[in-house]
């Protein structure tokens, strides 16, 4: 899959997920996608590749990174809790959606209670609508 293939299903992902919202708080090059005012995904072509930063919980960045020549440490962002996806071979609609959402997760679980869009492990499991 090509770098803009890869940011188009991530971006479309992102839209799905309850309480998300795009901004461009850094410029025009950068989307930002949030959820309730956290950031969980980036996309940007600003190196002259497109790529897509998320967040990852360390054990598992460490092994997608293993698997995966086209998943590198987070530009621009803390090593060990965020990825960059570009686009490859091994990459897929599956796969891409999978990490969008876990990053989502993963930012919503640190959210109070009373700010999170849905209960982060129901919503995980596939057994919640939005709140």
């Amino acid at each position: 899959m090509n770098g803009e293939k890869l940011q188009q299903m991530a971006a479309e992902c992102a839209e799905g997920l309850p309480g998300t919202a795009l901004e461009h708080p850094f410029g025009p090059e950068w989307d930002v996608h949030k959820v309730r005012g956290k950031v969980f995904m980036l996309i940007t072509d600003v190196t002259g590749q497109p790529m897509v930063i998320l967040k990852a919980a360390p054990e598992e960045a460490a092994t997608l990174r293993e698997q995966h020549a086209e998943i590198t440490p987070g530009y621009h962002m803390n090593k060990r809790h965020w990825i960059t996806l570009q686009g490859g071979d091994s990459l897929d609609r599956g796969l891409v959606d999978e990490l969008v959402t876990d990053s989502y997760l993963l930012v919503v679980a640190k959210l109070p209670k009373a700010r999170q869009p849905v209960d982060p492990a129901a919503f995980a499991r596939g057994d919640q609508a939005p709140r």
